[in-house]
C-alpha cells in the first residue's frame, strides 16, 4: 500500500519555558511512574504536518534542532493496537501491563467498572525508560455540555498545555500535527517537557469524547542517547 504524501510546514520550536499551570492529575501519578520505566515511537501515517508554537512565560535559548530532525521512522516497530489507538514500540522494550491492569473497566455481577489506569505500558528490561498510554473522558479534562470530536475542542495548543503540562515543569517543545482520515484530519498535540531530572514526549489527541495520551520518559541523563526514538514513539500514536 502507497504511504501518504508528508506535507509539512514548520514554524520554529518554542524556547523552553517554566510551566506554572495547573496540572493534569494522571501525569503526576504517571510521570512517577514514567519517570522510573519506559519509553515510545514514532509511526509514519502522519501527511500533513502543521506546527504552532506555544507561547510561555520565562524564556531561554532555543533548541538547536527542528523537530523533524528529532524523530525518526519507526514504521518496522512493533505496532501495537489498542482501544481506538494504535502505537509503535521500540526494540527492547517490553508489555509491562499487569493482569489487573487487563481486566480494569470491566464489570462483574453489576458492580461499578474500575477505571484502566494504563490502555498500554511499556518498558525497557532495567525499567529506566517507559512507553504508556491512557485514555481518559475528555470532560473530566475541560468542562463542556458538547462531546469533544478533536483535541482542539479543548483549547489551542497553548490553552491545552494547562492540561498535559505538570505545573513546575520546564517545557522545551509544542506542536500541532494533522493525520489524515477517512472525513478529513485530525489534530495531535505535541509537548516535551522535563523536571526532576526526568523528560517526557507526551501527544495527546480526542477521539468520541475520549482523550488518548502517549507519554514516553527517560532520565533527563539518557535523553540524547535516547530522546529520538522516545519522542518518535508519541508521535506514532494514532486514533484509529
Amino acid at each position: 500500500m502507497a504511504m501518504p504524501k508528508l506535507m509539512l510546514s514548520i514554524s520554529p520550536s518554542p524556547p523552553p519555558t517554566t510551566s506554572s499551570h495547573p496540572s493534569f492529575p494522571f501525569l503526576l501519578d504517571a510521570a512517577a511512574s514514567l519517570i522510573s520505566r519506559r519509553s515510545l515511537i514514532l509511526s509514519s501515517p502522519v501527511v500533513a504536518l502543521s506546527s504552532s508554537v506555544a507561547a510561555a512565560a520565562a524564556l531561554a535559548q532555543p533548541p538547536s534542532k527542528s523537530f523533524l530532525s528529532g524523530i525518526a521512522n519507526a514504521k518496522s516497530w512493533f505496532q501495537f493496537y489498542g482501544d481506538g489507538f494504535s502505537i509503535r514500540v521500540p526494540p527492547n522494550f517490553q508489555d509491562i501491563m499487569e493482569p489487573e491492569d487487563y481486566n480494569a473497566g470491566l464489570s462483574l455481577y453489576g458492580d461499578k467498572a474500575k477505571p484502566k489506569t494504563y490502555a498500554a505500558r511499556f518498558a525497557t528490561p532495567d525499567g529506566s525508560e517507559v512507553l504508556s498510554v491512557v485514555i481518559r473522558p475528555s470532560n473530566s479534562l475541560k468542562i463542556t455540555f458538547l462531546e469533544a470530536q478533536d483535541i482542539a475542542d479543548l483549547g489551542s495548543l497553548k490553552e491545552a498545555a494547562k492540561i498535559f503540562v505538570p505545573v513546575g515543569a520546564t517545557l522545551y517543545s509544542a506542536r500541532t500535527f494533522k493525520i489524515k482520515e477517512e472525513e478529513g484530519y485530525r489534530n495531535y498535540y505535541f509537548y516535551e517537557f522535563g523536571g526532576d531530572e526526568q523528560r517526557i514526549a507526551l501527544v495527546a489527541a480526542v477521539s468520541s469524547g475520549k482523550a488518548i495520551i502517549a507519554g514516553a520518559t527517560a532520565p533527563e541523563r539518557k535523553w540524547d542517547a535516547d530522546g529520538i526514538r522516545l519522542r518518535s514513539a508519541a508521535v506514532s500514536l494514532t486514533i484509529v
